[in-house]
């Protein structure tokens, strides 16, 4: 039996069973937590996703902790789309992808991995990346480390943050 090895997911699996008590979005709202998030504001961000499907995953989440679109206010509604724009522009420009899957999952039946903090993901995608890792060993392939996807994405984030686009 061959063996893929990917020690960067034990937290992760750690968390998934009990291991951790906080909202994962909460403690990455923190201002300390520079690491993943690609931009800020008062009240939104945007984060890389620890776990990717593709290279360029991201998500745009409110900095309150709420569940769904419905207890957003209008300002948190303005900014999450803001950012959602934003992270096209920059997925696009950085990545060159064929389309973008773009969603909210509202609960467990619809795929949601963190019941309680909204977050909307960006998945870029291209035509053929499900090949035959993801096929038969159920396995992700992802040639770029997050270190690197930030660098190449966080000066778009401030470039359109600085020309308020």
């Amino acid at each position: 039996m061959e063996r893929l090895f990917s020690p960067w997911r034990l937290k992760y699996v750690a968390g998934a069973s009990g291991g951790t008590t906080g909202c994962v979005f909460c403690d990455a709202a923190d201002p300390d937590r520079q690491d993943l998030v690609l931009i800020r504001s008062r009240l939104a961000y945007v984060i890389l996703n620890l776990y990717p499907y593709n290279n360029g995953h991201l998500m745009v989440v409110p900095n309150r902790h709420v569940a769904t679109l419905a207890s957003t206010t209008g300002d948190e509604q303005a900014e999450l789309m803001r950012y959602t724009r934003h992270a096209e522009i920059a997925l696009t420009e950085a990545y060159t992808p064929q389309g973008i899957n773009i969603g909210v999952n509202l609960g467990r039946p619809a795929g949601a991995g963190v019941l309680d903090h909204l977050h909307v993901h960006l998945v870029p995608r291209w035509n053929g990346d499900t090949n035959f890792m993801t096929v038969v060993g159920n396995v992700r392939v992802l040639p770029e480390d997050l270190g690197a996807t930030a660098r190449k994405l966080r000066p778009i984030f401030e470039r359109l943050a600085a020309a308020n686009v």
